[in-house]
């Protein structure tokens, strides 16, 4: 059984969908890609049974339908360097011997039998959202630094997709930051949710960049699908209840202070390195247009501090924040100027674009730190 592709186009699509296999499988056949062939089409899929990957190319020639797997991590190696030419793969049924030839060369590798490789579920049909690639693009980038790592809260571990008939709202918190952005050009027909896990949100991290136009997300309680015009993820969900994030956003915050965000990450970057390796604590200081970047560590007796213009006009304010958490914060915004609001030094701060991206809202919370004064 013989087919043609280009090796550019198999190496790039493997490539991409490699990273949904786990370095450990429970079933040694996971360790493979699913090659499927029908009609001049190859369909080529990778899972871990908790999350699978579909993606598909047109073949230049193909002799007859077949199922094949072959081990990822040597097809992956093999291909590396071949430039862009034709592919020609040789497969004998029998013994499961694939022969692949290119211009200058030829490599051989042993497939397995296709059988084994476990079959896809169903797609969900209780829900369906459709969103711009861009918009999922920018919720995952914006929520997926702040999901937690808790084996008590699994629900934490993810990315909350709260779905209006009005918007779109993608959540995450680890108990000290909590992101929030509201795509206001996207909603679904009903008000529902679920919480996609992180290795999923990543692996859509890398592809949606490539994609364009609307992705389609199909969901029920316990599983999603999410299409895209070269890939489809589907993926088990985390289930249960995801708590009022609203009801812990500070409203009405009296003390506002608009900085450059990349002078405010250049000082912290600077001031960090002298603050308390333990708590990471830094002090902000803000009084009559200028704020202050200040940390120490006592044990070390180390200390500096920075001095930023911004635009500030109320009474002297001192709060305290884990200065690696807000440098975060502030690395995961795209923007030219941050309005950092406040209300007391006890309760968290806001961080928000001064000006929005069209058609979305994004705001990032940061629970302060106590100061020792």
């Amino acid at each position: 059984m013989k087919f043609v592709v280009s090796s550019t186009a198999l190496f790039g699509r493997i490539q991409a969908i490699s990273k949904v296999i786990n370095s450990k499988n429970t079933l040694p056949i996971l360790d493979s890609f699913l090659f499927e062939i029908e009609n001049n089409t190859l369909t080529i899929t990778a899972s871990d049974t908790e999350t699978r990957m579909v993606t598909s190319l047109e073949i230049v020639e193909s002799e007859s339908d077949f199922r094949f797997c072959i081990n990822a991590k040597t097809m992956l190696d093999s291909m590396k360097e071949i430039s862009e030419q034709p592919l020609t793969f040789d497969i004998n049924p029998d013994t499961m011997e694939i022969q692949a030839q290119y211009q200058n060369g030829r490599f051989s590798i042993m497939g397995q039998n296709a059988n084994e490789y476990p079959e896809a579920q169903a797609a969900p049909e209780a829900n369906t959202l459709t969103l711009s690639a861009e918009s999922l693009l920018k919720g995952i980038n914006y929520c997926l630094f702040a999901t937690a790592d808790d084996e008590l809260r699994p629900i934490m571990n993810g990315i909350y997709v709260d779905i209006s008939t009005e918007d779109v709202t993608f959540v995450s918190s680890d108990g000290q930051k909590l992101v929030r952005n509201k795509v206001l050009n996207a909603h679904g027909d009903s008000k529902c949710a679920f919480i996609l896990p992180k290795k999923p949100a990543a692996l859509l991290k890398n592809i949606l960049p490539k994609e364009s136009g609307d992705i389609e997300v199909k969901f029920n309680e316990r599983s999603a699908v999410i299409i895209m015009s070269d890939y489809t993820l589907s993926c088990r969900l985390i289930e249960g209840r995801y708590p009022n994030y609203n009801m812990v956003i500070p409203q009405n915050n009296p003390y506002s202070a608009i900085i450059d965000r990349l002078h405010l990450l250049g000082a912290l970057k600077r001031v960090l390195i002298f603050s308390s390796q333990s708590s990471s604590l830094i002090k902000l200081s803000l009084d009559n247009n200028t704020l202050v970047v200040s940390g120490q560590d006592v044990d070390f007796s180390t200390s500096a501090e920075e001095k930023i213009a911004c635009s500030y006009s109320g009474n002297a304010f001192k709060i305290g924040f884990n200065g690696t958490y807000l440098y975060d914060i502030l690395n995961n915004l795209n923007c030219t100027d941050v309005t950092i609001e406040l209300a007391d030094p006890s309760r968290a701060g806001v961080v928000v674009p001064t000006e929005q991206a069209e058609n979305e809202n994004t705001l990032m919370l940061l629970v302060p730190l106590m100061l020792n004064e």
